[in-house]
């Protein structure tokens, strides 16, 4: 944690950004925000098609299988988090054909090795026959995506093309994690919810849920509903990362530290390329448990739409009577929102704290932390 007087109090009625490591105060600028967010598509980088004889090699990142039948839309949800597509475009996409093979750079120095497994017949059917140790062998996370059919609340009375085999085949993915990674973590997308009548959509999930715990029981789920038109999209794929990140307990009491030094209701941490959250702490209960998705989706739209008139998205802020939320760069890799209620906050010794932080996160990375090296 932060060692005590690193920040200043967050309370200055004539606020001074101070410089770091006990220098003189300041009144420039501190200059981590003279930082530019970079434009353009996210992570995604090199896809191609992995054949037969391919295997996981030791230094490539994090071997991540997204699988499910054709049309489930994996690729569709690949491409709006990594690659920037907007929801309306995605039917512009291909099916994917085998597996295609993408190396992500997520947080700078974490690399993804993201599978993307063509969900058609004679493809899944392959993976779990001649191709099963090649594709399960050293995962360590799978993201199985299953479409939610539309206006059925139970799962068993499905047609067989859309709820016998997709169990059929998640159970022998399942079967397959167990003797190859029996480590790996296992993320099920309850995906299209949005076909599903709002006043089914909860019992439709929880019958998924259901049929996906009972089919694969001692191994590490977790179960998400999801929707590329709404912010269920990036909870999802938060939650995914959130998992991969090293160290992550530590980074937590981090941003806690942070958060009371400056007196915040909420400090939270984001990927600055997806805008995924990273982690957050919290000093108040807030009301919308959603809320972090939600920024993630709206931001990156507003980043979008600065990207179409060739300009670029840098920081912003939302103030009214009961809040003032900032948004801008924390570090190389992320993005940092502050969230304060109180009116005797200034918005200069935020800042100054922040800055403060910066300089704290770059002496952790000297010192070897594993989280501060993906910020």
């Amino acid at each position: 944690i932060l060692a005590p007087g690193v920040l200043p109090s967050a309370r200055a009625h004539t606020p001074q950004p101070l410089g770091c490591g006990g220098g003189k105060a300041s009144g420039r600028r501190p200059a981590a925000s003279r930082h530019e967010t970079e434009l353009g598509p996210g992570a995604a980088r090199c896809p191609h098609r992995v054949g037969p004889e391919a295997m996981a090699q030791p230094g490539q990142g994090a071997k991540v299988l997204l699988m499910g039948r054709a049309g489930a839309g994996k690729t569709s949800m690949k491409s709006i988090i990594f690659a920037n597509y907007l929801a309306r475009d995605t039917n512009r996409l291909h099916h994917t054909n085998f597996v295609e093979h993408s190396s992500l750079r997520f947080l700078g120095n974490l690399r993804l090795n993201l599978w993307d497994c063509g969900g058609q017949d004679v493809f899944m059917e392959n993976y779990f026959e001649s191709q099963r140790e090649n594709i399960f062998q050293n995962a360590e996370v799978l993201i199985y995506v299953i479409v939610a059919v539309k206006g059925s609340t139970d799962t068993s009375k499905a047609s067989p093309s859309e709820g016998t085999k997709d169990m059929n085949y998640f159970h022998h993915a399942m079967e397959s994690l167990r003797q190859f990674s029996p480590s790996a973590r296992v993320f099920c997308l309850i995906h299209k919810l949005d076909l599903v009548h709002e006043s089914k959509r909860e019992e439709v999930f929880n019958n998924y849920k259901r049929d996906l715990m009972n089919s694969a029981p001692g191994m590490n789920i977790q179960c998400f509903g999801t929707s590329i038109w709404d912010e269920t999209l990036f909870k999802a794929w938060s939650q995914i990362v959130y998992s991969l990140i090293p160290d992550i307990d530590q980074l937590q009491k981090q941003l806690e530290h942070i958060c009371k030094v400056c007196e915040a209701d909420e400090v939270v941490l984001f990927e600055k390329n997806t805008f995924l959250l990273i982690s957050h702490s919290s000093r108040k209960s807030m009301q919308d448990s959603h809320r972090f998705e939600k920024i993630s989706n709206i931001v990156k739209q507003f980043k979008l739409s600065c990207a179409k008139v060739k300009t670029s998205f840098r920081s912003f802020q939302v103030k009214n009577s009961l809040f003032s939320a900032t948004i801008e760069p924390f570090l190389q890799h992320s993005f940092v929102m502050v969230v304060v209620s109180d009116p005797q906050i200034h918005q200069a010794a935020t800042s100054a704290n922040l800055w403060a932080a910066r300089s704290h996160f770059a002496e952790l990375a000297k010192a070897g932390a594993p989280f501060s090296h993906h910020l």
